[in-house]
């Protein structure tokens, strides 16, 4: 009896866990806009990419911006304990026109690495629940390189490409990755493996 109690707390403790798992675009961040006409606001920001707008708090009013009014905010993300920076840019969508859409810069340099996040229902194992695989919601990162006549395109994020992306630099990389424990597959992990290849440039 006292086993099947533990595992009823267990589970109800682990579905609790993910049901209150809330994403850094749910939150309020000190930052500021630079609007299309040249205009700063220093604000409270809320940003979402999936829709592609910002909302900004001033004066207890809630003004909301799309893309194309919008060329970079900033803010610094209370859940990451950083700064963040993100750029409007022309990609081309579903539509098969370009328009204007959020992408974070991860990284500059010789390799330019962007980012957009987006909440997808991925299959996951809970071993404490009797149903085995589930399905839940989860944030998953997509890359892009920024080429150097401004063309964002995205790339296949597996380890594989990105080393191959790094060409003759590859082993140092690799051997940068392993002794630092680094993973391709974290987001501010591959930020900082680029970040290296990018350094191996400078002179």
């Amino acid at each position: 009896m006292m086993r099947f109690l533990i595992f009823i707390v267990l589970v109800f403790s682990f579905s609790g866990l993910y049901a209150q798992q809330r994403y850094s675009f749910e939150y309020w961040h000190d930052g500021k806009v630079v609007l299309e006409t040249g205009d700063t606001i220093t604000s409270k920001i809320k940003y979402n990419l999936q829709t592609d707008i910002i909302q900004v708090s001033v004066n207890k009013k809630i003004q909301t911006y799309s893309a194309r009014k919008v060329l970079f905010f900033e803010i610094f993300d209370i859940t990451e304990k950083r700064y963040r920076q993100f750029y409007s840019m022309p990609f081309t969508t579903s539509t098969e026109y370009k328009s204007p859409i959020f992408f974070e810069l991860l990284v500059e340099g010789k390799m330019t690495v962007l980012c957009r996040e987006t909440l997808e229902y991925r299959t996951v194992t809970n071993p404490y629940s009797t149903f085995g695989n589930t399905q839940r919601l989860v944030m998953v990162f997509h890359y892009y390189l920024l080429e150097e006549n401004g063309e964002v395109v995205d790339v296949k994020d597996t380890k594989s490409i990105w080393l191959e992306l790094m060409g003759n630099k590859e082993e140092q990389v690799q051997k940068y990755a392993k002794e630092n424990k680094l993973d391709y597959e974290k987001k501010y992990e591959l930020a900082k493996i680029v970040a290296y290849y990018n350094s191996l440039f400078k002179k």
